[in-house]
């Protein structure tokens, strides 16, 4: 399945703790995302569904993926089908391995493009 990542303006990746999710561009925004810190070893952080505005706003203030907030987190997000989203969840939890979150959907993984 193919989907298209989202940026930022200037083609730059979004960092989480302060892109404008009051943007039009949210309302109504639903799919699955990516969480990542950069640095020296960048790694996925969380991987998730849903409304992508909501999802974001709660893992703003979640002690847990703050906790890398000083290696500067970056986020981007897809819009994908409810139908489909356990499964491409799935696939993206099992091939970026995200520090966060154990319980990840027991379905068959759907193969998303990875947005780098």
């Amino acid at each position: 399945m193919k989907v298209f990542w989202n940026k930022c303006q200037g083609d730059a990746w979004c960092k989480l703790n302060s892109v404008n999710l009051e943007h039009a561009h949210f309302d109504h925004m639903e799919g699955v995302y990516i969480i990542w810190h950069g640095g020296n070893d960048a790694w996925t952080v969380r991987v998730g569904q849903g409304f992508i505005r909501d999802r974001l706003r709660d893992h703003r203030s979640n002690q847990e993926i703050q906790h890398y907030s000083n290696l500067i987190l970056y986020v981007t997000w897809a819009s994908v089908p409810f139908e489909q989203r356990n499964g491409v969840e799935k696939y993206l939890s099992d091939v970026l391995k995200p520090k966060i979150g154990e319980r990840f959907p027991d379905i068959t993984p759907i193969n998303i493009n990875l947005p780098w």
